[in-house]
């Protein structure tokens, strides 16, 4: 395929995927129920974070979740509600409320000193760095660890920060930084730009990439990140993730 074909492809199945249609059955349509920003940061960051498996369940368990807190996430972390939760009851897979309280503490610690994650992003400067992502979740886990005692939580956010792909915080950014206005919110778009954003990275996405020639690692880290990043950047120096799109649509016909 030369690089002219692939572009086409990539852009044609962008098109195709990126509509209203992909809304409703992904775990994006929660963050959108909400119009404050506080609201849709935390669904963003907790819907994100419980994002793995058969996507059906996925989103099953973000509406419970949701529902758990009234559906008003920012309300019930800012009460520390979230306290009176069973520890040992099922969010999903292997996320408890335990996990959920968790996050929640270091949530609640940062609303109350910056009133919104996009603040706090700023004031870390996230924007001035080469991995914006990463820098972000560093933040945010030093905030969770002082929060909970010391304790850290990788069911919260991954912790071993160097080599992780962080697929579901990058998933987080492109719903909150994208600003075409089709499925991604754009709510972020004076933190970060499009530009800054890296691929979501998981096996099924690994696997097309390697299809089409846009990775040669066969370990989905951080570095495969990078790597197919840096091809998609070739077509859409602007807006290198609207290519999740694509390899989400390309891989389920693979």
């Amino acid at each position: 395929m030369t690089e002219n074909d692939l572009r086409e492809l990539l852009d044609s199945e962008a098109a195709r995927i990126n509509s209203p249609a992909f809304i409703a059955d992904d775990p994006v349509q929660f963050p959108r129920r909400f119009t404050s920003l506080p609201d849709i940061e935390i669904s963003s960051l907790l819907t994100s974070a419980i994002a793995w498996g058969n996507r059906k369940m996925i989103c099953r368990d973000c509406d419970r979740m949701l529902a758990l807190m009234d559906n008003s996430p920012y309300q019930f972390m800012a009460d520390g509600e979230f306290e009176l939760l069973p520890d040992d009851d099922n969010i999903h897979r292997t996320f408890f409320n335990r996990n959920l309280k968790h996050f929640l503490r270091g949530l609640r610690a940062i609303y109350a000193c910056y009133g919104t994650l996009a603040e706090f992003a700023r004031h870390h400067h996230i924007a001035d760095e080469e991995y914006p992502a990463w820098k972000l979740v560093e933040e945010i886990n030093r905030q969770l660890a002082v929060a909970n005692g010391g304790n850290t939580d990788s069911r919260c956010l991954p912790l071993n920060i160097k080599n992780t792909a962080l697929k579901r915080v990058n998933m987080a950014l492109r719903w909150l930084v994208r600003d075409d206005g089709i499925v991604d919110m754009g709510v972020w778009n004076d933190v970060l730009k499009p530009s800054q954003l890296y691929i979501p990275l998981d096996v099924h996405v690994a696997d097309t990439a390697s299809e089409l020639g846009l990775l040669t690692r066969s370990t989905p880290d951080r570095k495969a990140v990078t790597e197919i990043t840096g091809h998609l950047r070739r077509f859409r120096p602007d807006d290198p993730v609207i290519y999740d799109y694509a390899l989400f649509g390309i891989g389920m016909k693979l």
